[in-house]
Parts: C-alpha cells; sequence; structure tokens
C-alpha cells in the first residue's frame, strides 16, 4: 500500500518548519541518522525504534517552538503515552539520513496527540507515518487537564 503524497517545501525561511504541498499542513521538521545499535539482524531498523524517532521529533519541536518536556514535567505535569500508531512503507538501514516531521493533532481536556512523518532525507520517499496519544496526569499518576505550557504550544504552532 502506497502512502499519501506528502512534499514538504519551506516556510518563511525557517528550516525548523515545511508546509505539505498536498495538504497545506505545517509540520516541524528535524533531521537524524540511524545509528547502527537501532537495526535488528536484517540490517534494518528495527520496528520499535521509530518509537524513538518520534520522541526526538517531539521533543525537538517542543523545544523549538515554546517549552521543553523538562520544563513541562517541572510544572508537575505527565504526559505518558497511552496509544501508537505506526504504517510502515519502506525501510532505514545503518547510516541513513532521515527527516523526522511532527505537528501537534488533536488537543482534549486530557488527552492529546501528535502526527508524525519520516521521510528519507537522501530521496523524500515516506518511511513510515504514525501518531501517539498522551493523557496528562499530575504527580500522584491521577488525569489532570492539559496544562497551560502545553495549551500554548498548539496555540502558537504555525496553522
Amino acid at each position: 500500500m502506497r502512502p499519501e503524497p506528502f512534499i514538504p517545501e519551506m516556510t518563511d525561511g525557517n528550516e525548523c518548519h515545511v508546509r505539505d504541498k498536498i495538504s497545506g499542513l505545517i509540520w516541524h521538521r528535524c533531521k537524524h541518522r540511524t545509528l547502527y545499535a537501532d537495526t535488528d539482524r536484517s540490517q534494518v531498523v528495527y520496528h520499535a525504534t521509530y518509537l524513538k524517532y518520534f520522541e526526538l521529533g517531539r521533543g525537538t519541536l517542543m523545544r523549538d517552538t515554546a517549552y521543553s518536556y523538562r520544563s513541562i514535567e517541572e510544572s508537575g505535569c505527565l504526559y505518558p503515552v497511552i496509544e501508537v500508531g505506526v504504517k510502515y512503507y519502506a525501510p532505514l538501514y545503518y547510516d541513513d539520513a532521515m527527516q523526522i516531521h511532527t505537528r501537534p493533532a488533536e488537543l482534549e481536556r486530557v488527552r492529546l496527540r501528535f502526527d508524525y512523518i519520516i521521510t528519507s532525507e537522501e530521496t523524500g520517499a515516506i518511511i513510515c507515518k504514525g501518531h501517539t496519544r498522551h493523557c496528562a496526569l499530575n504527580q500522584l499518576g491521577k488525569p489532570m487537564g492539559i496544562e497551560p505550557k502545553m495549551i500554548h504550544l498548539w496555540e502558537i504552532f504555525p496553522s
């Protein structure tokens, strides 16, 4: 199955943000190379490693756009992953350069979602698409409303 096209183009000279020509959505972009430790016996990136790449994209988006995760956790709120979805389209191999595209997607009272697209930096091919859903918890592990710093990220992310 082929993914829907994703054609990122620069926006206002900011290398961190790209606009998909097809959907018009803005995505935060960071770059990374696969490590040897990320591959499995078949020499491709192990399927669960993409969750680490999602975390890299999410953490970089937050740090570049508004607040670091550390700053949010210091406010007394935790955001554990409660749901993950990934569709794989092509493999990555050792030392492949990738671009991790991340965007804030849904914001509810106590849950939020980030979407991801990982592409080959060399060819632009879509490697995978996915999402993570998170629940806001206080320090005691009880659900709480999304805290203001996280809401701010949704408010200021380019549309």
